[in-house]
């Protein structure tokens, strides 16, 4: 599933995986989020609801659209700071397209509005 990011004036756009785990999220589609920006490289907003199951990683990649059970919530790598993501670890969404480091140009808060484009 194609889906687009919103943040002011950057759309970007990203491709969900074919797992229950994005199926889920794509069910909760279209999202304003509130997110917060962890470590300089990502960032991150609380979801409504946990999502169903998936298998956790501890690795990512710049690009990478994650949901972290424990928030619930889901991650937008923007950067890699060479550090892996602890226990419980991530889950894999998908992945933005190009451009993943425009979110380096939100300093802080930004409200990330993600809708399903098909």
């Amino acid at each position: 599933m194609r889906i687009r990011l919103t943040a002011g004036e950057t759309v970007l756009n990203a491709t969900l995986d074919d797992n229950a785990t994005a199926r889920d999220f794509a069910s909760l589609l279209p999202l304003t989020l509130q997110m917060n920006d962890l470590f300089r490289r990502e960032k991150y907003g609380h979801l409504p609801r946990s999502l169903t199951g998936g298998k956790p990683q501890s690795s990512y990649e710049i690009g990478n659209i994650v949901y972290w059970s424990p928030g619930p919530d889901i991650a937008i790598f923007y950067d890699h700071d060479g550090q892996s993501i602890p226990a419980p670890g991530i889950v894999i969404l998908g992945e933005i397209n190009s451009g993943a480091d425009a979110f380096k140009k939100c300093d802080g808060t930004v409200d990330v509005t993600i809708e399903a484009v098909d």
